[in-house]
């Protein structure tokens, strides 16, 4: 079997994966409490979105008629295929519950407005982390026991012991100005700025970068242990294989069997865990964006989790499942790429 064939049997594989995801978060959309109904008959009684007491002429008891009114309202009256047709296609995937902010946008919508966000951090972490990785860890590989060696790794453990918050803050505190005396480089907070929207093209380019730095350093921090500890594993235990023994009692030179031979068998652990750091990097970071005031995909689903707006969260759920999926099939293509006898069978 070919590598298109291969490919394009992988590619059917990821529909009915895709529909049992969307089909999974449908299910639980309905039958967690605090839905649609639940929270506009909450506001009927008098309480917030929050479920924080509100008082006032609307206080009296809803009556049941009120709920099958609302029910026949959102749908929820129809067959659950019809139910599931409207919410993945009509609704796309959904009508945020919280109205009173979200002024009834859907799901979708309030997903694209943060997800050109997250895909900014998640492009520069990804490229960041692994351009960084895969270089120190052979370094490492190659000065395994030497001083290069021993320094690096008490760098990385150390950096990777730290919680990215502490991180995030540190970094804060001492190069944003928030603290009198210690540097003020890079902004406090945000995305962006105003006068580099404005101005557009490079300008702007630039500002995302120079906003950047922080928060990204303080998100991939953590990753790099993981990432170089691997990638120095992985080479050793193929220079210390037979193979390359063998390649080198015919004669070619260690730089050979090493980069030649060795290290495409090594970097297929690496190619093989594209497809979870591709989807925690474009969910984004909760504790990370909240601290550095970013309105991406992490801050978005705090907001959902806190104001128990379901149908927002599970839509980023399918996002965050869609973006995992889809970071398997490029692991499957890296990996075939390196390992040429791999075959579907």
């Amino acid at each position: 079997m070919n590598r298109l064939q291969y490919l394009i049997r992988r590619l059917m594989l990821l529909v009915p994966t895709f529909f049992g995801i969307t089909i999974m978060c449908f299910l639980l959309t309905r039958l967690l409490p605090g839905g649609p109904v639940e929270m506009k008959m909450a506001q009927m009684r008098g309480f917030g979105a929050g479920g924080e007491a509100g008082g006032g002429a609307n206080a009296a008891l809803v009556s049941e008629q009120m709920r099958d009114e609302l029910n026949r309202q959102f749908g929820f009256d129809q067959p659950l295929w019809k139910q599931y047709y409207n919410w993945a296609v009509r609704d796309h995937l959904g009508m945020s519950m919280r109205s009173y902010k979200y002024q009834d946008r859907t799901a979708w919508e309030l997903i694209r407005g943060r997800l050109p966000v997250s895909v900014w951090f998640g492009v520069v972490a990804f490229l960041l982390s692994y351009l960084v990785c895969i270089p120190l860890g052979i370094a490492k590989a190659l000065r395994h026991g030497a001083p290069f060696d021993f320094a690096t790794s008490a760098l990385v453990f150390t950096a990777y012991s730290i919680p990215a918050f502490a991180v995030g803050m540190i970094l804060k505190m001492c190069l944003s100005g928030t603290v009198d005396g210690l540097w003020d480089i890079f902004p406090i907070g945000g995305f962006e700025s105003d006068a580099a929207v404005a101005a557009g093209g490079w300008t702007l380019f630039w500002d995302r970068a120079y906003h950047m730095v922080l928060p990204v350093t303080a998100y991939v921090m953590t990753s790099f242990a993981l990432l170089t500890i691997m990638m120095k594993n992985s080479l050793m235990e193929q220079m210390s294989a037979e193979y390359v023994r063998t390649v080198l009692a015919k004669g070619a030179t260690r730089r050979r069997a090493i980069w030649c031979h060795a290290l495409r068998n090594a970097l297929i652990p690496i190619a093989t865990g594209f497809g979870s750091i591709l989807g925690a990097l474009f969910a984004g970071s909760m504790i990370i964006e909240t601290l550095f005031e970013i309105p991406g995909m992490g801050q978005l689903s705090l907001e959902a989790l806190t104001g128990h707006d379901y149908a927002v969260f599970m839509a980023m759920l399918v996002m965050t499942a869609t973006i995992q999926l889809l970071g398997n099939l490029l692991s499957d293509f890296c990996y075939m790429l390196i390992d040429p006898r791999i075959h579907f069978d």
